[in-house]
């Protein structure tokens, strides 16, 4: 989907939000998972009104994973595992709920689960792959002591 579509759709859903006097929404919201971004954010489409799809990303409320882009060669393996396990947990369609602007913009936080109900953030947390976080504080760093940065 064209980025410019994507974003010209992001002022419809919050003209929705103020509307329903909340800064959630509650869901489900059931969407198609288009790609695995990293261990914590999927981009998926969903329908949001009759014959109106977003394409939006999606991040998982309330973990930190490995990132991708580091200079740190353990820490960069580690989150390409924690990609692959997001993305074969997901599968090909999830329900979101609690559906919340995301501190950073351009995406959304969400408790996601997947076509069975597995909530992604307690398999991601059993896998060892994610640490809990709220969004504040500092994140784990995620290079194991001795590796080079």
């Amino acid at each position: 989907m064209n980025p410019k579509v994507l974003f010209a759709a992001l002022p419809f859903l919050a003209a929705c939000l103020p509307a329903l006097g909340k800064d959630t929404l509650a869901g489900p919201v059931a969407a198609e998972v288009v790609r695995t971004l990293d261990g914590d954010t999927l981009e998926v489409r969903a329908q949001i009104w009759l014959n109106q799809e977003l394409t939006t990303h999606v991040r998982l409320r309330g973990i930190d994973t490995p990132e991708l882009h580091t200079s740190c060669a353990a820490e960069k393996q580690m989150a390409e595992t924690a990609r692959q396990r997001l993305s074969a947990l997901a599968g090909n369609n999830v329900s979101l709920t609690l559906i919340a602007y995301d501190k950073y913009g351009g995406r959304v936080d969400a408790n996601i689960a997947n076509a069975a109900g597995v909530d992604l953030k307690t398999a991601m947390l059993a896998t060892g792959l994610a640490h809990p976080y709220d969004g504040s504080g500092a994140r784990v760093d995620w290079c194991p002591v001795g590796s080079v940065k």
